[in-house]
């Protein structure tokens, strides 16, 4: 027995959890999974004084397993219209790149849809949660949408397709799959909506996980090592130190600037139209800087030479 003296007490308490897993915890709108810690004093001759305080507990899904990174994709097609009434068929093909997501992930959508019918058609997509509660033999479900995203109107013998079109998933409750009497499913729901006729829509699954995805930065260094392999046929090119041609100025002295030398200077023997001036042709080039120069030539001559000259390099 121990007797506690007037006061304010504190004795700290531990627990360890089952090794088993334990399902998350959820609050639905017929059902809930709570878990919660209870402290009770028991007083001799008064009734016992209790209080209690509710524990939140994660399940964790872990959506790098290879069934949640598998792509899912989905064909249907359907004819607008019935008996001699058709006005053709709406055809819809949906695919995601993976089962598995994480709350505040963006699904990319991959779609193409097909109008051959004679009315306006939009093409839409929504995140579906579906809650099912198990007692006493009876089942009971409920769904209801989470996040949408709507595409462009297509008219009658149009087409579209979604390169990636994103779905932000929202903060929800991740998905609960291994509870005998809760059930929390999630779908990507992509859909049209046909005037005048019921949607042609397709289910995709989905799992809403605790763990993310981890690709990201394997394909980011895949990306980069390709990137830098396209790249490298610059430093065969380029010079590793490349120098700078001098200033005009500093090699053409003001003497010979003041000198009238025609642009073009003809050769003495071109009569006529015929003659034009002559260029330097240039068969490869590499990038290189051009050499040198210096004031003074190393090869002097007595003769100014005044003709254009033709090289090949």
């Amino acid at each position: 027995i121990l007797l506690l003296q007037p006061g304010k007490h504190e004795f700290p308490f531990s627990f360890q959890l089952p090794s088993e897993p334990l399902v998350t915890s959820f609050s639905g709108k017929y059902g809930s999974i709570q878990y919660c810690v209870r402290a009770v004093v028991e007083r001799p001759k008064v009734p016992d004084q209790s209080v209690r305080r509710e524990l939140q507990v994660i399940s964790h899904i872990d959506v790098n397993t290879p069934a949640l990174l598998t792509p899912v994709l989905k064909t249907q097609e359907k004819m607008v219209g019935c008996w001699f009434f058709t006005s053709g068929p709406v055809s819809l093909s949906a695919k995601i790149e993976r089962k598995g997501y994480c709350n505040g992930e963006a699904i990319p959508i991959y779609a193409e849809i097909e109008n051959c019918s004679s009315r306006l058609i939009v093409p839409k997509a929504a995140i579906f949660q579906t809650q099912t509660y198990l007692a006493s033999g009876r089942t009971k479900s409920i769904r209801h949408m989470v996040a949408n995203v709507r595409g462009n109107h297509i008219a009658s013998g149009g087409t579209d397709t979604w390169h990636g079109k994103t779905l932000k998933i929202p903060p929800v409750t991740p998905s609960i799959l291994d509870c005998c009497i809760i059930r929390v499913d999630y779908s990507l729901a992509v859909y049209i909506h046909i005037p005048g006729a019921k949607k042609l829509m397709l289910e995709l699954p989905l799992v809403i996980g605790t763990i993310p995805y981890h690709g990201f930065a394997s394909r980011n260094s895949s990306t980069a090592s390709r990137f830098s392999m396209d790249m490298s046929w610059l430093t065969l090119t380029l010079p590793e130190q490349p120098e700078a041609p001098p200033n005009y100025a500093d090699v053409v002295s003001e003497e010979e600037l003041s000198r009238r030398v025609p642009p073009y200077p003809q050769p003495s023997d071109c009569e006529g139209e015929a003659c034009c001036p002559m260029f330097a042709c240039l068969q490869e080039f590499r990038f290189q800087p051009p050499p040198l120069y210096s004031e003074v030539d190393p090869h002097p001559t007595d003769v100014e030479e005044t003709q254009p000259v033709s090289f090949i390099l």
